[in-house]
C-alpha cells in the first residue's frame, strides 16, 4: 500500500510557483499521467519499473 507523508508548511513563494504550475495543461497533463502510473503499479502489484506478476499474457499465443 502507499503510504502518504505528511510535508513541511509551504511558503508564499512555493504556493505561488505550485499556483502556476496548476494553470499550465502540460504539467498538469503529466501529473496526471504520473498519477495514473503509480495507481496502475498499485493494482497490478507491479514494482516501479519492473515487472508485476499480471504482466505475462494469458491465452492465445
Amino acid at each position: 500500500m502507499m503510504m502518504v507523508h505528511p510535508q513541511k508548511r509551504l511558503g508564499p513563494s512555493e504556493l505561488e510557483n505550485l499556483r502556476t504550475k496548476i494553470n499550465d495543461n502540460e504539467y498538469l497533463y503529466e501529473a496526471i499521467q504520473r498519477i495514473a502510473l503509480v495507481l496502475s503499479n498499485e493494482i497490478f502489484e507491479m514494482p516501479p519499473g519492473g515487472k508485476g506478476k499480471h504482466n505475462e499474457r494469458k491465452g492465445r499465443k
